[in-house]
């Protein structure tokens, strides 16, 4: 295995191990284990709406609507427990449908009315962002059930309970993407849509069952949030979609679709945690972070660009050694 290789199959690992050792010896206050359980219930909410995200980005599906659809969820889920008077169950259980529902909806105008889904999600964000306001009157909502906070503050031992559900969720969508001939079908179509279809596979199925898993996980990454603040937030989602987008790339997803693995995007959401929790240890104010946050967005997307078209004149290198062989 050359550098090369080495590098670009563990450089994701030994970034988030530089910044663990950078962090460690900039502040005390970092290695210490309420820190480090800090960081990893703070990520349980990005993480998971990632895992959701996944699933698209490798059929070469991107979605913006991921923030959109957790506030969304946070407000539909607090309406229908304090204005409904529903039992916390129920509610969590028609918060989730609805986001689900929702993908379900920019799977259909994408698909069916053959629009680019980059341009649907962008439109349906803004839709389902007023949605959300709509149903809050812009206000946030309260008074929740006191069972309900168990899901985003309570602890199974020393673990936070949204931790556990990230790690579930992680192996349930590694289960999916890489034991199932349904994850094949979602590599095969991010790979070449169209050898997809002709080799059998219904894509357009597919696709549509993709665009609802997001929304069935994005469902849930807005109750973990939900239960986490105790409060309906019609802002609570508002600009998580770049930061889901930058942990999957960053975590080895292309844009292009095609590649990808969980592993490597919970490694990517790992990054963003301890790299925004370094930087507020270390005093470094929001909107430096975000120019940080930009740059390392920035910095994932060239470099998948360029392991791309490395790709694509490798295959073509070996096309033409066959041709010339025959």
């Amino acid at each position: 295995m050359n550098l090369i290789h080495f590098f670009r199959r563990y450089g994701i690992y030994l970034v988030l191990i530089l910044l663990f050792v950078s962090f460690s010896l900039a502040s005390e206050a970092f290695l210490s284990t309420t820190n480090l359980l800090n960081i990893v219930r703070q990520v349980s909410v990005l993480g998971i709406a990632a895992i959701g995200v996944t699933f698209v980005m490798i059929a070469g599906i991107p979605d913006l609507s991921v923030g959109s659809q957790i506030s969304l969820v946070c407000i539909l889920t607090s309406w229908l427990m304090v204005n409904g008077g529903m039992h916390p169950v129920v509610a969590v259980a028609g918060g989730i449908a609805s986001t689900t529902l929702v993908g379900l909806i920019n799977g259909y105008l994408s698909i069916k009315l053959k629009i680019y889904p980059l341009m649907v999600t962008l439109a349906t964000m803004i839709i389902f962002a007023g949605v959300a306001k709509m149903i809050s009157g812009g206000m946030a909502i309260f008074g929740f059930p006191q069972q309900f906070s168990l899901i985003g503050q309570g602890y199974l031992g020393p673990i936070p309970i949204p931790v556990l559900i990230l790690i579930a969720l992680s192996a349930l969508g590694a289960f999916i993407l890489t034991k199932t001939y349904f994850g094949r079908y979602v590599y095969a179509i991010g790979g070449n849509e169209e050898a997809a279809r002709l080799s059998g596979i219904h894509t357009t199925k597919i696709k549509l069952i993709l665009f609802s898993i997001t929304g069935f996980f994005n469902g849930i990454a807005g109750i973990v949030l939900l239960s986490r603040t105790n409060s309906g937030q019609p802002n609570a989602g508002v600009g998580l979609e770049f930061d889901v987008l930058t942990a999957a790339v960053l975590g080895g997803v292309s844009i292009l679709g095609g590649e990808g693995k969980i592993s490597g995007v919970i490694t990517g959401v790992l990054i963003l945690g301890v790299l925004s929790n370094g930087l507020t240890l270390l005093n470094v104010g929001d909107y430096y972070q975000s120019i940080i946050k930009g740059i390392v967005l920035i910095g994932a997307i060239a470099l998948d660009s360029l392991q791309h078209k490395r790709r694509k004149a490798k295959r073509a290198e070996q096309v033409q050694a066959v041709r010339v062989s025959v």
